[in-house]
């Protein structure tokens, strides 16, 4: 795969992508489907986040068929799983390193095969009261889905796919598993997440956006240098662009003319919620999609699809 040349303008092609918005709006990404909400201060990394919900709303968890498919219904263009392999040669849909916060099973996800993580109660470590009740215990048995049954499920479906590591090795085994898939299935696929898996997967694979933290900078930096001249950088070529909301104000041409020239190269552009060192949020309540533009066509990030899917249809329709 030969690196995109630098490119001026919009002289490429325009992207036929999935990922790309249309005259018809902006597309909405649901972050782990529609999920069990809970406090962001102080998360990190390492954070459980199970133990810290917010009183429940509904009785989705976050990566199972059910909650995809509630994405879909709520007005998702995207939904975004995370993925570990399996000591089987499969990939779980599961969002933590390790079983011990959500789940009744224990050590590394990675290092057990789909059987065993099927017979786990993924419902198990959920609590909104610091452990008084667990509401979804004995409710997640067997929801653990592997990749293979979600894209089995939800066949056309634009799917972001989250390696959950930093290990060169996934990346690879990631790339030999999309690569057996049919190239229009994996058309409608991208995939971001650590750095060296990532760089790995974009060697071995051509036809699916990536992005890595890395990427990203090396993307952003090199346009804020050089945007004003209409020129794109090479490394933004086949990207999933994440803008924090936050930082809109610092780019070349936003918004009409960035999402156009991400597009033209095969990239797609998603707005998340303000950065400020930490995690970024997502677009997740009415005044953050008062942020946007009106006409804002690009993608939008966010973890609460069923808060904000019908407030930006109505907000769509009402464009004149």
């Amino acid at each position: 795969m030969g690196a995109l040349s630098v490119l001026t303008g919009c002289a490429a092609s325009k992207s036929l992508s999935p990922f790309a918005a249309t005259s018809a709006g902006p597309v909405l990404l649901a972050h782990r489907g529609v999920s069990q909400t809970f406090d962001p201060t102080g998360v990190t990394d390492s954070t459980c986040t199970a133990n810290r919900i917010h009183p429940p709303r509904h009785a989705l968890l976050e990566n199972t068929l059910a909650s995809i498919a509630a994405a879909i219904k709520a007005g998702a263009g995207v939904v975004e799983v995370d993925v570990h392999p399996t000591t089987d040669g499969e990939f779980a849909v599961f969002h933590d390193w390790t079983l011990e916060c959500r789940t009744n099973g224990t050590g590394r996800t990675r290092d057990h095969d789909l059987a065993y993580l099927k017979s786990l109660d993924i419902g198990y470590g959920y609590t909104a009261d610091g452990g008084e009740t667990f509401p979804f215990r004995g409710k997640g048995i067997g929801l653990m889905p592997s990749l293979t049954e979600v894209l089995k499920a939800f066949p056309g479906q634009p799917l972001l796919i989250n390696v959950k590591s930093n290990d060169p090795v996934e990346g690879r085994l990631l790339a030999d598993y999309l690569n057996r898939l049919k190239p229009q299935q994996r058309q409608v696929l991208a995939v971001y997440g650590g750095d060296k898996p990532v760089a790995e997967l974009r060697e071995r694979v051509d036809d699916v956006l990536t992005m890595s933290r890395a990427s990203l900078k090396t993307c952003l930096i090199s346009y804020l240098l050089t945007g004003w001249s209409g020129s794109l950088p090479a490394a933004c070529g086949r990207m999933l662009v994440l803008i924090p909301i936050n930082y809109t104000g610092w780019i070349w041409g936003w918004h009409r003319r960035f999402v156009e020239r991400m597009q033209s190269v095969g990239s797609a552009v998603f707005v998340v919620g303000d950065y400020s060192g930490g995690p970024s949020q997502g677009i997740d309540t009415v005044d953050d999609l008062q942020r946007l533009p009106a006409d804002y066509r690009g993608g939008i990030w966010t973890n609460e699809i069923e808060r904000i899917g019908d407030v930006l249809s109505r907000r769509v329709q009402a464009r004149p």
